[in-house]
Parts: structure tokens; C-alpha cells; sequence
């Protein structure tokens, strides 16, 4: 039987794969060398970093992490030594959408202007970035997109360079890998220089690594007002966190955007079919069958004297209350890792049936492009 040691913080797996496997499961500073020695398989998250150090004279055969990001992984040392290594692609890209959706509205709110005439630019248009720029084309906004690997396969007509990003955007959001080497580099690729180059109050969002921002020049573009503000999910050295530029921050959340829990159940999935198709475990398609639903399915929308904005506001903010997510934070941003292994329950907007009242057949599409359901 082979023997797996897992992440205790991965949900929806226990009962899952112990049929087929023998189980450990362990909090992931716990996961050593010692203690995967005998191990067959690792199902991690992004706090376990799967280098020869943990790996060298081990039976690892599969890495499988439930996330997006596989930075924490060095892939050319288990290719070398032929170990398969598997992310989740994909699994929590609408989680960042829902997560996005309240920072835009929340920030569109609280200093009065409307989305529909603002640019925004998105640096990354992978899975996670397609998914933002059809928020934000939903919603109206002037939308341009920076894609150096799509463009060069795709050819450039759908994507604009880097300078016309930040000359142009009110707005710049953040959807890259971090690649630390190559010509695809994203270690500080927003630095000094970048911030120079954005617009006088433009906006800049962060939820995809840290350390694809320079924190020093970040905190001094804030700081000079060269920038109007601020939405920052991921830090460099995370948990340890700068406080200063959390301070400086409008929204200030502890690397949880895509931490809905359909994404969470997405990553679960992903990770666990493609284990049982390498070690050709009899278990198909799987996926959690006891993901809890939202405790109010129901929205009611009264569209009367309401912009298409508002009620897309009402809506998503009841689906997912961002502010409360950053007053915890702030509350107590020691306990990133607490904060991050007990997230409460988020359900995406597929999950929730508006019940719209007085709105428009356009403000219905919108409503249907996010993945809600309209009607009864």
C-alpha cells in the first residue's frame, strides 16, 4: 500500500484515498525529511518547499499541490530524479475574480467614482487574469491586457506592452507566476521604475506572489502619492509581513483572494485524480461531496433608482464581504497562518440565485456573465 503524507490543512480529502493509500497527515511544518523518508507521495500547499533538501534519499514519487503556484516546488530537481509534480491550474481563478470584484466595488464606493469609466490594466491574462478581464468588461471598464507568453504565441492584436499598462491604466492588477530567472522574470518586476511610470493616482492590486513586488518602493509610492492607493493580498516574506505598507494599504488581506471554498475543493480534486491516475488507483472524476453550501443562496435585488454598478455592488458584497476579511487581518496580522488555515466558508458566484426586481435585461447578462443564476 503506498503512503502518503499530506498537508492537514488540504480539506474535503479525509476518507477520500484511504481505501487505496495509508494516510499521515500532518501541519506543514511538521513535514521533514525524516518524516517522508518512507513516503510515496506529498499532497502539499505553498508552506512546504519540495527541494532536495526535504526530497534527497526519500521514495517520493508524486508531488501533488492544491494550489495554483508552484514556485515552492524545484521542478528541475524532481525531473532529474524522476519525480511527477502536478499544481491545480485554475482551481480557485473565479475565487480571485469574487475577491477582485469586491476590492474594484469597495474602492468605487468609498471614493465615488464609477467603474465604467476607468482603465484598468491586466499584467498575467492566464487563467486567473481571463477570468478579471471579463469582471471587468462586464462591468464596463476600459480594459487592457499584458500578456508577453500569450503574445508572442498569439500575436500582439489583443495585448499592449508593459509602458502602455502604466501610462494609461487607473488601475494595474497583478496575475503572474513568479519567475525568479529568464526572460520571463517576475522577482520586483514592479519596482521603483515601474511606479515612476504609472499615472499619477493609479491603483495598483497585487494577489498573485509577493515578491513580484519591491515592498521598499511600493511603501515610497504610496507614501510620495504617486499612487492613489492600494489592494495587496500577497507580501514579500510572507507570514512575516511589513507592516508599515499593510498600514499604507486601502485593503490588506492575508494571501486568501483565492481561498473560496469552491476553489479550495477545485484544488482538492485536481490534485487527488491526477495522483490516482499516476499510481492507478480505482477512484474516477473525483470530487468532494460534502462542500457546504452558502448560508443565504437567496439574493434579492430591488434595481430601482439603482445604477448597474450598485446592484453588481449589492450582489457580489453578499457573496463575499471583503472588508471583513481586511479588519481581521488588521486586527491581527501575526496570525496570517491562523487567519489563512481557518478561512470561513466562501462560496463563489455560481453558488447564489439573484432574484432581480425592477433591473434591466442588461444588468441581468451581467449578473449571468459572473455565473450567477437569475430567476426563479
Amino acid at each position: 500500500m503506498i503512503r502518503i503524507i499530506v498537508d492537514d490543512k488540504i480539506p474535503f480529502l479525509k476518507g477520500a484515498l484511504e481505501p487505496y493509500a495509508e494516510m499521515v497527515y500532518l501541519p506543514c511544518k511538521q513535514i521533514s525529511r525524516n518524516i517522508v523518508k518512507e513516503a510515496n507521495a506529498l499532497l502539499i500547499r505553498t508552506r512546504t518547499k519540495c527541494t532536495g533538501n526535504l526530497l534527497n534519499g526519500t521514495s517520493v514519487r508524486f508531488i501533488g499541490t492544491a494550489t495554483i503556484g508552484f514556485d515552492h516546488i524545484d521542478t528541475q530537481y524532481c525531473e532529474k530524479h524522476n519525480i511527477k509534480w502536478t499544481n491545480a491550474p485554475g482551481c480557485n481563478s473565479s475565487s480571485v475574480q469574487q475577491y477582485i470584484a469586491g476590492a474594484l466595488l469597495k474602492m468605487a464606493s468609498e471614493f465615488r467614482f464609477n467603474l465604467i469609466d476607468k482603465t484598468i490594466g491586466i499584467i498575467g491574462v492566464g487563467n486567473v487574469g481571463s477570468k478579471v478581464e471579463k469582471l471587468t468588461r462586464l462591468l464596463g471598464m476600459n480594459v487592457l491586457l499584458n500578456d508577453p507568453p500569450r503574445s508572442r504565441q498569439e500575436g500582439e492584436k489583443n495585448f499592449v506592452n508593459l509602458g502602455t499598462i502604466l501610462y494609461e491604466s487607473d488601475i494595474v492588477t497583478v496575475h503572474v507566476p513568479l519567475n525568479v530567472v529568464g526572460e520571463d522574470s517576475t522577482h520586483h518586476f514592479f519596482n521603483e521604475k515601474s511606479f515612476k511610470k504609472m499615472k499619477k493616482g493609479a491603483w495598483f492590486f497585487n494577489s498573485s506572489r509577493g515578491e513580484v513586488t519591491d515592498t521598499v518602493a511600493l511603501k515610497q509610492a504610496l507614501g510620495s502619492g504617486k499612487l492613489g492607493g492600494a489592494v495587496l493580498d500577497v507580501w514579500e516574506n510572507e507570514p512575516d509581513i511589513d507592516l508599515e505598507l499593510m498600514a499604507k494599504a486601502f485593503i490588506a488581506t492575508p494571501h486568501i483572494a483565492g481561498y473560496s471554498t469552491d476553489g479550495k475543493a477545485n484544488g482538492t480534486a485536481m490534485v487527488v485524480n491526477s495522483l490516482c491516475k499516476y499510481f492507478d488507483i480505482p477512484l474516477k472524476n473525483w470530487y468532494p461531496e460534502n462542500v457546504p453550501q452558502p448560508a443565504a443562496p437567496e439574493i434579492t435585488i430591488d434595481g430601482e433608482g439603482k445604477t448597474d454598478e450598485d446592484m453588481i455592488r449589492e450582489a457580489v458584497f453578499q457573496t463575499y464581504n471583503i472588508a471583513e476579511d481586511d479588519i481581521r487581518f488588521r486586527f491581527s496580522p501575526s496570525d496570517f497562518e491562523k487567519q489563512r488555515g481557518e478561512y470561513p466558508l466562501r462560496r463563489e458566484f455560481t453558488s447564489y440565485r439573484i432574484n432581480l426586481k425592477g433591473g434591466t435585461k442588461k444588468v441581468q447578462k451581467m449578473f449571468e456573465g459572473l455565473g450567477f443564476k437569475v430567476g426563479s
